[in-house]
């Protein structure tokens, strides 16, 4: 499965930075006219998986956010 973002192409000039940072979660970081916008893709864990895959998820997404 793949992942990407969808933009107007009047605002790919807006875009500053995007990171795949695994086949779970990506982000683009955009230029507003005031501030910066950022839009996180994210594709959580369900029960099924183990509790050492679950805890590995979220230590990813707070590295990701502790970028911002």
């Amino acid at each position: 499965m793949g992942r990407g973002f969808f933009l107007n192409h009047r605002r790919v000039s807006a875009v500053q930075r995007a990171e795949f940072v695994s086949d779970r979660m990506s982000y683009t970081v955009l230029r507003g006219r005031w501030c910066i916008i950022i839009v996180l893709n994210v594709q959580t864990t369900s029960e099924e998986n183990s509790d050492d895959s679950i805890d590995g998820y979220f230590e990813e997404l707070e590295h990701v956010l502790g970028k911002h």
